[in-house]
């Protein structure tokens, strides 16, 4: 395998706390019906085929999915559910996990397996010469901005973090539409994901262990900055953490070498949760490394998708035509807006609400690398995430600031991460670059000021205190692991992801969303009002449209 250097990606992921890996690098894709694929760096059995005409078939299904994380994740299992067969067609590959598995990329050295194979090929404005890949991470570049998102099965949740942190009804109510209803959520559908994710904060015995020094660190700067602080819930089997201070397997929670997906387990990302589930029924069948590049209506009503089948090099393997009465789009806030906005421009869908691409925003989202030689971080450092200092008592400028470990490089590090978001009135938008063919991204400059410097900025600085040093990573990248909007409620679709004026089309993902989800991390919020739009399309949908 080709590998970029440590030290030229600890200054990139770690020192710009994995912003810079996403200056331009990409996402990944599945490969083959059961997912296997080749190891990284070796060309696979197509490789010894000779050269022939691409092969294109035309199938006809009855619900069509675009996407495997929460959105498209929970479409096909409350689907399934109701007896309706489903098929998810997913870009990336899929990424089995496992005790001492080795499938994800190490983060200090990472491999062709970081980097989707239609990204830019340089790293943070350095050229990485890296074999072609179907990887995990896939970043759009745009003006201002640069989006970061995962491909693979189960989407982002392979590689979030996975804080799970629900808005007050307060909060939810300044940001959301009126018609949302917090406490239906609150009864109903958040509790629901939170039993699918078998959501867990971290245990006092694994916090007292050595590893987790950084972790005690955070807590104890943030109580005598004054400053509130609560464990939060994560979507992680802590046993696993557990069996590896036993050294019953190797390190990948407790040296913060989770970056890039936990190679051991007990992470319930939606491969393990929602998307096994849902194969369980027998009525699901999820297809990686299916490269969605087109959509259109047909003159009979029914959808159409373009869509190339690749190997996890990148090649075309074969073309097909997708058609269907009922499409759903959970293809993450930049790739659903690029499929929307691309229909629009080139006249394959003429009649799409005028606001497709707008409503843009980021979550507000900081990342900051946080150095002090004081603080007694520790010389490894574990995770994934254990703290964070809710800020909320203004509706208007609430934020977060968490702490997320980085995996160790030598004998002493005195430097951990520190993640904020908050709330953001700026918004963005997707357009259509013909030139490029991908919706490219508009953000002003200056957005999302308000909240990082009047707020975010100086809470974090609050909780480093007069020995530590800060580095905004943004300032050298203004980048977003948390793009939302682009099709969002109440503008393009309703509050049930019904396009406005298209029978058929449905938008359930984080393009949904109006730009921030009120001062949290977007999976939990996504899932649950994805939750809530698939008791309603199933009730009043299935059998009409569906």
């Amino acid at each position: 395998m080709h590998h970029l250097s440590r030290r030229g990606f600890l200054g990139a992921v770690t020192a710009a706390g994995l912003a810079a890996l996403t200056a331009h690098p990409a996402g990944a894709q599945p490969t083959g019906p059961a997912g296997a694929a080749p190891a990284p760096g070796s060309a696979g059995p197509e490789a010894a085929r000779p050269a022939a005409r691409i092969p294109h078939a035309i199938e006809d299904h009855r619900v069509l999915v675009v996407g495997s994380g929460f959105g498209g994740g929970i479409s096909a299992l409350r689907l399934a559910e109701a007896g309706v067969p489903v098929v998810v067609v997913e870009r990336g590959r899929r990424w089995p996990t496992g005790p001492d598995a080795t499938t994800f990329p190490d983060a200090t050295a990472p491999d062709e397996r970081a980097l989707w194979f239609r990204s830019s090929p340089e790293v943070f404005g350095r050229p990485v010469d890296l074999p072609r890949y179907t990887g995990l991470l896939d970043a759009s570049v745009g003006e201002n901005m640069t989006s970061v998102c995962a491909t693979g099965v189960g989407g982002g949740s392979l590689i979030y973090q996975g804080m799970a942190l629900q808005p007050t009804e307060e909060l939810f109510h300044t940001w959301f539409p009126s018609g949302l209803d917090w406490r239906e959520l609150d009864r109903e559908y958040y509790p629901r994901v939170a039993r699918m994710l078998r959501l867990a904060e971290a245990p006092d015995e694994l916090i007292d262990s050595p590893t987790y020094a950084v972790a005690r660190a955070f807590a104890r700067r943030v109580r005598e900055a004054g400053l509130p602080l609560r464990k939060i819930p994560m979507p992680i089997d802590w046993d696993n953490a557990l069996a590896e201070l036993r050294g019953e397997m190797k390190p990948a929670y407790t040296n913060g070498d989770g970056s890039l997906g936990v190679n051991n387990g007990g992470k319930h990302s939606v491969d393990v949760t929602y998307l096994a589930r849902a194969e369980a029924t027998g009525l699901v069948d999820v297809r990686p490394l299916h490269d969605v590049r087109a959509m259109r209506r047909l003159p009979d009503g029914r959808w159409e998708l373009d869509v190339e089948v690749l190997d996890t090099a990148g090649r075309l393997l074969r073309t097909l035509a997708l058609r269907t009465p009922t499409l759903i789009l959970s293809a993450g806030s930049v790739g659903t807006s690029t499929l929307l906005t691309r229909a629009a421009a080139t006249g394959e869908v003429t009649d799409l609400p005028d606001g497709i691409g707008s409503g843009w925003g980021t979550n507000a989202d900081r990342i900051y690398l946080w150095s002090d030689p004081t603080a007694g971080f520790g010389a490894v450092q574990g995770g994934p995430v254990v703290y964070g200092s809710l800020n909320w008592d203004d509706p208007r400028s609430a934020h977060t600031v968490i702490q997320a470990s980085i995996p160790s490089v030598g004998a002493e590090i005195h430097s951990t991460m520190m993640v904020g978001y908050g709330v953001s009135a700026d918004r963005g938008r997707i357009v259509y670059d013909a030139a490029q063919d991908r919706g490219v991204i508009r953000w002003p400059e200056g957005g999302d000021d308000d909240i990082v410097f009047g707020h975010i900025d100086r809470t974090a600085r609050r909780i480093v205190g007069p020995t530590g040093h800060l580095t905004d990573t943004d300032t050298m990248l203004n980048s977003t692991w948390h793009p939302l909007g682009g099709a969002a409620m109440d503008s393009v679709c309703d509050l049930e992801g019904r396009v406005l004026g298209q029978r058929g089309l449905y938008v359930v993902d984080g393009a949904l969303i109006p730009g921030t989800t009120a001062a949290c991390n977007p999976s939990w919020t996504i899932a649950a009002i994805a939750e809530r739009a698939l008791d309603r399309i199933v009730r009043h949908d299935v059998g009409a449209v569906v």
